[in-house]
């Protein structure tokens, strides 16, 4: 595997929720499965990928990961925020599990792909 797959991730992480989320304000009708759930598998890495690198950066450390614990710990916040907390105070936010479990797939990809890394 490619040791500096992370940037090329975020890069088409990125590049994939932006289109998704450009079609969906521009009325673009999408398979259900893309319209209410990539985004939810891709954020966490495209959070989390910018933080490692600040990480590494800040501690002059290039080999440096976030600990799996830290990452399910993110992963569940992350959680309780858009899942349960938003959706009580704004409605463009809904519960809605599978969500829980793409963030936590997600932050799982994350952290393998981070031990790829150097």
């Amino acid at each position: 595997m490619n040791k500096k797959i992370l940037p090329y991730y975020f890069i088409a992480s990125v590049v994939i929720g932006s289109s998704i989320y450009a079609m969906q304000k521009l009325g673009v009708q999408l398979p259900k499965l893309i319209n209410n759930y990539v985004n939810d598998f891709l954020i966490v890495p495209i959070v989390l990928i910018p933080c490692l690198y600040v990480l590494r950066w800040s501690r002059a450390n290039k080999s440096y990961t976030i600990p799996l614990g830290a990452v399910l710990y993110f992963c569940a916040l992350y959680s309780v925020l858009f899942e349960y907390l938003l959706p009580k105070f704004h409605v463009r936010y809904t519960v809605d599990f599978i969500d829980v479990g793409l963030y936590f797939i997600g932050g799982l990809i994350f952290y393998y792909l981070q031990q790829k890394e150097e």
